[in-house]
């Protein structure tokens, strides 16, 4: 087993460098996502696996169930995206950047010290730029640098953080943060919630997401951010004393995403939005954040992909100009599944964990899930006729995947489905709808962008370090 992991994990940077050569992207590209997700489903028929790489230096690998639901989620988010572009005319340097995201994202999931995730991290954000650049005009190469200069300024901070952890216990591991002072924690802290795009460290999140190109934003909501989510949930497990403070930036976050996504008047930025929200109820229940991660990451790239083939990203085109009933049907079920509606996984996903959460987080939840049905009723009660979609073959071929995974997804907590279950999310969604209905479907507020502003992002980053500063130290 450990020779087949460092092979899997040495794989996709070997094969990215032959497509491009060969150009053969699109077929490398779909191999290194078929062998990472057979990788994945072996994990959850083994013992957790453990790799010292350094041992004086608390360098080290851990493959286990938890790393299995975030590598499964890659591999499957990006086999839909290749399907989703198989006709396209992306170049082989395109598949060649999505391969080597596809391995530092899943070296990021395996990583259980600081200094490996640092050196994978950095390796993601210059894939992640080259690729929401890849159009070459002007609007994206601006987002690409913004994207860059952000993730920059926030690794910068998480290295600082990562040497002053290793100053206290001779050791990068994440368990060191128990010997590490209290800056330590605030500065790595602050570089996985920028990098994660969580609470309003990840303001930065919405424009990026809802500019880049489909495929792309696909790929950065369903996986991208989630490499700042899983060291988060491990140092949660890993060090008892922090589960607290990550949970209350899952409730920040979820409260946070719902508020702006719900007034959204544009399709990808509420998409963009949602992902903040759907972020946090992964790290509102560490301890069950694994399944989450994997029903958002499927739902959340159909939803992407189906939102790029709609006539307009205004909601208000939309509602006059009827989309095709068969594009309305996958987007009805994506919306019913990330609304917590019974027989795809985001039910099971849901109610797993409500289950897990600390009385006190309770009533903030059951309010974010109330803003998620509320939001995703935009796209439920949008007109729709018997025209037929003109879309690529690619595009069905990646949608089922997607929503097939939910549906088989759905089996892995069949224990949810209890009357008491059942009947809550049902009454949660139903108000929800109604909430949409007879207020905010009127309702046209504005929120203010400011944040979002690039001058203002590494003036909220400084605020958040004060704040996380002031936590711990409490």
């Amino acid at each position: 087993m450990n020779s087949l992991t460092i092979a899997w994990i040495a794989f996709p940077f070997f094969v990215g460098f032959v497509g491009y050569m060969f150009s053969l992207g699109r077929y490398l590209a779909l191999g290194v996502a078929i062998a990472s997700t057979g990788y994945a489903l072996l994990l959850f028929a083994e013992p957790p696996l453990t790799l010292q790489l350094l041992d004086s230096f608390g360098i080290a690998l851990l493959l286990d169930p938890l790393s299995g639901f975030f590598i499964l989620t890659n591999a499957l988010v990006t086999a839909a995206v290749i399907f989703y572009g198989w006709q396209s005319d992306k170049t082989a340097f395109f598949y060649m950047q999505i391969i080597i995201l596809h391995g530092s994202v899943n070296a990021a999931f395996a990583c259980v010290d600081f200094i490996s995730l640092y050196v994978a991290l950095e390796v993601i954000s210059i894939a992640a730029f080259l690729l929401i650049a890849y159009p070459r005009s002007d609007r994206s190469i601006w987002i690409g640098l913004r994207y860059l200069f952000v993730s920059n300024v926030a690794m910068l901070f998480y290295l600082v953080g990562a040497v002053l952890v290793y100053q206290a216990s001779h050791s990068f591991a994440f368990t060191g943060l128990r010997q590490a002072p209290p800056e330590a924690l605030a500065l790595i802290f602050l570089g996985l919630l920028v990098k994660g795009g969580i609470f309003i460290s990840g303001l930065w999140l919405p424009l990026t997401h809802s500019e880049s190109e489909t495929s792309v934003s696909a790929l950065l909501s369903g996986v991208v951010v989630k490499t700042g989510v899983l060291p988060l949930i491990r140092c949660a497990l890993l060090v008892e004393e922090l589960d607290p403070l990550i949970r209350l930036f899952g409730v920040g976050a979820s409260l946070l995403g719902m508020s702006y996504a719900i007034f959204e008047k544009d399709t990808k930025r509420l998409l963009a939005f949602s992902t903040i929200s759907q972020l946090g109820f992964i790290l509102a229940a560490p301890v069950v954040g694994g399944f989450y991660a994997l029903t958002h990451g499927l739902v959340k790239t159909a939803l992407f992909l189906i939102a790029g083939v709609l006539p307009s990203r205004s909601f208000k085109e939309l509602h006059q100009k009827p989309i095709p009933t068969a594009i309305w049907v996958v987007l009805v079920m994506a919306s019913f599944s990330i609304s917590g509606f019974p027989l795809l996984s985001g039910f099971g996903a849901k109610v797993l964990t409500t289950r897990n959460l600390l009385p006190w987080q309770t009533i903030s939840m059951n309010i974010a899930a109330l803003g998620t049905a509320i939001s995703f009723a935009k796209f439920i009660f949008l007109p729709h006729q018997r025209d037929k979609a003109n879309v690529e073959p690619g595009f069905w071929a990646a949608v089922i995947l997607l929503i097939g995974g939910l549906a088989v997804a759905n089996v892995v907590y069949y224990e949810a489905y209890t009357v008491a279950n059942i009947v809550k999310p049902l009454v949660i969604i139903a108000l929800g709808w109604l909430a949409y209905l007879l207020v905010f479907r009127q309702t046209a507020v504005k929120l203010p962008r400011l944040l979002e502003q690039f001058d203002h992002l590494i003036g909220v980053m400084s605020l958040m370090l004060v704040l996380l500063f002031w936590m711990v130290m409490t």
